[in-house]
Protein backbone atom coordinates (compact mmCIF):
# COMPACT_ATOMS: atom_id res chain seq x y z
CA UNK A 1 0.00 0.00 0.00
CA UNK A 2 1.46 3.21 -0.73
CA UNK A 3 -0.05 7.15 0.51
CA UNK A 4 -0.35 10.01 -1.56
CA UNK A 5 -2.45 13.47 -0.94
CA UNK A 6 -6.31 13.15 -2.49
CA UNK A 7 -7.11 14.61 -4.87
CA UNK A 8 -11.03 16.14 -5.67
CA UNK A 9 -11.42 13.09 -8.47
CA UNK A 10 -11.03 10.86 -5.05
CA UNK A 11 -13.57 12.87 -3.49
CA UNK A 12 -16.65 10.40 -3.87
CA UNK A 13 -14.36 6.93 -2.67
CA UNK A 14 -12.83 9.06 0.44
CA UNK A 15 -16.86 9.49 1.51
CA UNK A 16 -17.85 6.17 0.82
CA UNK A 17 -15.03 5.07 3.10
CA UNK A 18 -16.10 7.46 5.92
CA UNK A 19 -20.12 6.08 5.24
CA UNK A 20 -18.51 2.87 5.82
CA UNK A 21 -16.45 4.10 8.75
CA UNK A 22 -19.15 5.14 10.48
CA UNK A 23 -21.41 2.15 9.93
CA UNK A 24 -18.50 0.16 11.90
CA UNK A 25 -18.07 2.48 14.38
CA UNK A 26 -22.21 2.76 15.30
CA UNK A 27 -21.87 -1.44 15.09
CA UNK A 28 -19.17 -1.19 17.64
CA UNK A 29 -20.85 0.60 20.47
CA UNK A 30 -19.78 4.16 19.38
CA UNK A 31 -22.26 5.89 17.80
CA UNK A 32 -21.29 9.02 19.56
CA UNK A 33 -18.55 9.81 17.90
CA UNK A 34 -19.17 10.45 14.48
CA UNK A 35 -22.14 8.81 14.19
CA UNK A 36 -23.73 9.62 10.21
CA UNK A 37 -23.23 13.31 10.08
CA UNK A 38 -19.32 13.32 10.59
CA UNK A 39 -17.04 14.59 8.63
CA UNK A 40 -19.17 16.79 6.42
CA UNK A 41 -18.44 17.07 2.37
CA UNK A 42 -17.50 20.21 2.62
CA UNK A 43 -14.70 19.64 5.47
CA UNK A 44 -13.58 17.07 3.14
CA UNK A 45 -13.29 18.83 0.61
CA UNK A 46 -11.47 21.66 2.58
CA UNK A 47 -8.81 18.97 3.48
CA UNK A 48 -8.29 18.33 -0.28
CA UNK A 49 -7.86 21.46 -0.88
CA UNK A 50 -5.75 22.13 1.86
CA UNK A 51 -3.48 19.70 0.93
CA UNK A 52 -4.20 17.87 4.23
CA UNK A 53 -5.96 14.53 3.20
CA UNK A 54 -4.00 11.59 2.27
CA UNK A 55 -5.30 8.26 1.08
CA UNK A 56 -3.61 5.11 0.90
CA UNK A 57 -4.30 2.84 -2.31
CA UNK A 58 -3.33 -0.64 -3.01
CA UNK A 59 -3.26 -0.30 -7.12
CA UNK A 60 -5.17 1.99 -8.56
CA UNK A 61 -8.00 1.39 -5.32
CA UNK A 62 -8.42 3.66 -2.29
CA UNK A 63 -8.75 2.01 1.04
CA UNK A 64 -8.04 4.27 3.73
CA UNK A 65 -8.07 7.92 4.45
CA UNK A 66 -6.61 10.60 7.10
CA UNK A 67 -6.09 13.96 7.92
CA UNK A 68 -2.44 14.90 8.32
CA UNK A 69 -2.11 18.40 9.90
CA UNK A 70 1.70 20.24 10.83
CA UNK A 71 1.89 22.48 13.53
CA UNK A 72 -0.24 23.55 16.80
CA UNK A 73 -3.85 21.45 16.59
CA UNK A 74 -5.43 23.92 18.91
CA UNK A 75 -7.70 21.73 20.49
CA UNK A 76 -4.28 20.20 22.00
CA UNK A 77 -3.19 23.55 23.93
CA UNK A 78 -5.66 22.39 26.96
CA UNK A 79 -5.10 18.82 28.19
CA UNK A 80 -6.66 17.46 31.46
CA UNK A 81 -6.18 14.80 33.54
CA UNK A 82 -2.38 14.27 32.39
CA UNK A 83 0.27 16.06 30.25
CA UNK A 84 1.79 15.74 27.18
CA UNK A 85 5.14 13.87 26.53
CA UNK A 86 6.70 16.87 25.34
CA UNK A 87 6.20 20.50 23.85
CA UNK A 88 7.91 19.65 20.83
CA UNK A 89 6.74 20.46 17.49
CA UNK A 90 4.65 17.58 16.02
CA UNK A 91 1.91 16.58 13.70
CA UNK A 92 -1.94 15.41 13.79
CA UNK A 93 -3.65 12.53 12.71
CA UNK A 94 -7.56 13.05 11.93
CA UNK A 95 -10.37 11.33 10.63
CA UNK A 96 -8.72 7.88 10.13
CA UNK A 97 -10.63 5.33 8.16
CA UNK A 98 -10.60 2.23 6.13
CA UNK A 99 -12.83 0.28 3.63
CA UNK A 100 -12.56 -2.66 5.21
CA UNK A 101 -11.27 -4.71 3.12
CA UNK A 102 -7.68 -4.19 3.56
CA UNK A 103 -6.29 -4.86 7.04
CA UNK A 104 -3.17 -2.46 8.41
CA UNK A 105 -4.78 0.83 7.10
CA UNK A 106 -4.14 2.52 10.75
CA UNK A 107 -0.59 1.02 11.01
CA UNK A 108 0.05 1.78 7.44
CA UNK A 109 -0.64 5.30 8.53
CA UNK A 110 1.25 5.57 11.81
CA UNK A 111 4.34 4.18 9.32
CA UNK A 112 4.50 6.79 7.18
CA UNK A 113 3.68 9.52 9.88
CA UNK A 114 6.62 8.47 11.92
CA UNK A 115 8.55 8.72 9.14
CA UNK A 116 7.99 12.28 8.59
CA UNK A 117 7.93 13.23 12.51
CA UNK A 118 9.52 11.95 15.68
CA UNK A 119 6.21 14.03 17.28
CA UNK A 120 3.18 12.31 16.89
CA UNK A 121 -0.30 13.13 18.66
CA UNK A 122 -3.78 11.36 18.15
CA UNK A 123 -6.98 11.24 20.10
CA UNK A 124 -10.26 9.51 19.74
CA UNK A 125 -13.58 9.01 21.15
CA UNK A 126 -13.81 7.10 25.09
CA UNK A 127 -15.85 4.66 22.95
CA UNK A 128 -13.84 3.85 20.20
CA UNK A 129 -12.09 0.76 22.29
CA UNK A 130 -10.90 -0.60 18.79
CA UNK A 131 -9.22 2.68 17.99
CA UNK A 132 -7.47 2.82 21.39
CA UNK A 133 -6.20 -0.62 21.07
CA UNK A 134 -4.39 0.41 17.59
CA UNK A 135 -2.92 3.55 18.89
CA UNK A 136 -1.60 1.78 21.92
CA UNK A 137 -0.57 -0.97 20.01
CA UNK A 138 1.60 1.22 17.60
CA UNK A 139 3.66 2.59 20.48
CA UNK A 140 1.60 5.21 21.08
CA UNK A 141 1.23 7.08 24.99
CA UNK A 142 -2.08 7.95 26.71
CA UNK A 143 -1.21 11.19 27.58
CA UNK A 144 -5.06 12.89 29.03
CA UNK A 145 -7.92 14.33 27.74
CA UNK A 146 -8.67 17.11 25.33
CA UNK A 147 -12.32 18.64 23.98
CA UNK A 148 -12.89 19.07 20.68
CA UNK A 149 -15.00 22.17 19.27
CA UNK A 150 -18.18 21.21 20.63
CA UNK A 151 -16.86 20.81 24.03
CA UNK A 152 -16.93 16.74 23.91
CA UNK A 153 -13.79 14.95 25.70
CA UNK A 154 -11.39 12.74 23.53
CA UNK A 155 -8.56 10.44 25.18
CA UNK A 156 -5.58 11.84 23.90
CA UNK A 157 -2.43 10.60 22.91
CA UNK A 158 1.41 10.86 21.52
CA UNK A 159 4.00 9.08 20.43
CA UNK A 160 7.65 10.41 20.11
CA UNK A 161 11.05 8.72 18.54
CA UNK A 162 12.83 11.18 20.94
Amino acid sequence: MHIQKAEMKDLEDIMCIYRIAQDFMIGTGNPDQWGRFYPKRELIEDDINNGVCHVICKNDSIHGVFALFKGREPTYSHIENGKWLNDDEYITVHRIAGDGKKKGIFACTINYCKSISDNIRIDTHENNRIMQKLIEKNGFQRCGTIFVANGSPRVAYQWTGK
